[in-house]
């Protein structure tokens, strides 16, 4: 029988710097197995992307999964060029029935090797597999620095992130370097039997994308060629961010609220994996050498270490930053679900000008600038006095960089349930008239949004 291993891509969709791809490589190098590479359409995706939450809405908005469609497309054209092709699934892979009793029959299945997500629902999905007697390793790579590099366990990992930041400056530890692709023609898999397995997935995800209708007002046109999903979008957008001034201005740019320069627009790339932290990092390095360092190119940096953060935070806490209450000590009595509340705040009827417009851009386009997404999160636990898992689900739908980490962390964080050791609605209170007053002065963002010119009608 043929030895196979199967790299099985989660949020790590690139060849480059792909640590776990190039340990499945090696695997299949040292053992003579062929390679085959997956991709699961699962809840958040694909023909099951309409599943409603227990809320009532789709978990993965139309918007988000035609950007994974480009990163698909991308994905599989830089695997072509080593006669490789990706075999997409629908739905979980251990239950894929059909395939497994073709696998077994035909090969002899060494391992599949992943990305390690320390995410409740992902982590499932690694035990859903093992719980089938099959292999899995999976690699933790999404991170600019490595844990094992920490002179700390991250079980005792300082909770505040201010204290964490500072841990890590003294600490001068060093960021993961990206690594070079090994991917081979060598370990090419020829088996067309294997097409039938995801012929229908295709068809499927271009219904949904039917009616789907682009707003040029997007401060983040994913449909247009520089902002398109995928690797080669994502290195032409690395270049171009930094080829400029651009990293010089970010700290004062970063709290606009419209545009497609005011920050990095990394966020969907990072998301996807289609770019990695310690790409950009690279970039950010390069840029400094040539350009001198700033208060803004830190804080490019010190964004990022925020991201790590969060991630950090899932291993030390996993499960427990779930729950109703977080990580509160006592616990707390969450307001019941008021779906007319709801209604006025996803369907920008709150009567409240910035919060309006801004829920408005996030169901036409997907996108969302990092203050106004404070805002609305903080108009619905406040003055709606929503459940704030409510507002992480909506945003996990409708967010074309929806990263489980950093919007599970944020929305924690926001509502004073994560490290913050001021409590439940604690002190992170955004006065909508204020901060339009300060980031809206003219009203020009209020009006650009002001009309519902996307027909995009998101369930």
């Amino acid at each position: 029988m043929k030895k196979l291993i199967i790299y099985w891509f989660r949020n790590d969709l690139r060849v480059d710097d792909n640590p776990a791809l190039n340990h499945a490589c090696a695997l299949a190098e040292r053992t003579g197995a062929a390679l085959l590479t997956v991709f699961c359409h699962t809840f958040a995706y694909g023909t099951l992307g309409a599943s409603q939450t227990k809320w009532g809405f789709v978990r993965c908005s139309a918007h988000r999964q035609e950007f994974l469609r480009d990163t698909i497309f991308d994905l599989r054209h830089q695997l072509n060029q080593y006669d490789i092709d990706l075999l997409e699934l629908d739905g979980d892979l251990s239950a894929q029935t059909e395939l497994w009793a073709y696998l077994w029959q035909y090969y002899e299945l060494k391992m599949i090797v992943c990305e390690e997500i320390a995410a409740p629902e992902e982590m499932a999905q690694i035990k859903s597999l093992q719980a089938l007697k099959l292999p899995v390793q999976s690699i933790w790579q999404s991170t600019m620095y490595e844990s094992a590099d920490f002179d700390f366990e991250l079980t005792q990992m300082l909770d505040q992130f201010t204290t964490f930041r500072h841990k890590i400056e003294k600490g001068a530890y060093q960021i993961r370097q990206p690594a070079l692709c090994v991917l081979s023609k060598s370990f090419a898999l020829h088996d067309s039997n294997l097409h039938k397995f995801s012929a229908q997935v295709h068809v499927n995800l271009d219904d949904n994308f039917e009616h789907l209708v682009r707003d040029e007002r997007s401060s983040f046109p994913y449909w247009t060629p520089a902002f398109r999903g995928g690797s080669q979008a994502a290195s032409q957008h690395l270049q171009r961010y930094f080829s400029g001034d651009l990293a010089h201005h970010y700290k004062q740019t970063r709290n606009q609220l419209y545009g497609v320069d005011f920050s990095t627009k990394f966020s969907p790339w990072l998301a996807s994996g289609a770019l990695s932290a310690p790409q950009i990092i690279v970039a950010l390095r390069q840029f400094e050498d040539a350009q001198g360092k700033s208060d803004s190119s830190y804080w490019i940096w010190f964004e990022l270490l925020w991201r790590d953060y969060f991630r950090f935070l899932h291993i030390k806490y996993g499960a427990e930053l779930y729950r109703a209450s977080g990580l509160a000590k006592t616990p707390v009595t969450l307001p019941e679900f008021n779906e007319p509340q709801f209604q006025a705040w996803t369907q920008s009827q709150t009567g409240e000008p910035l919060v309006d417009a801004a829920m408005r851009e996030l169901k036409c386009t997907g996108y969302l600038s990092n203050r106004l997404r404070q805002q609305v999160m903080s108009y619905w636990l406040h003055e709606l006095s929503g459940d704030w898992r409510v507002a992480a689900v909506w945003f996990e739908s409708q967010l074309l960089d929806y990263d489980v980490y950093s919007n599970q962390g944020n929305c924690l964080y926001l509502a004073g349930l994560g490290t913050d050791p001021r409590g439940y609605l604690g002190g992170r209170w955004f006065d909508p008239q204020k901060q339009a007053k300060q980031h809206d002065p003219d009203g020009t963002y209020r009006q650009l949004w002001s009309a519902l010119e996307c027909t995009l009608r998101i369930p």
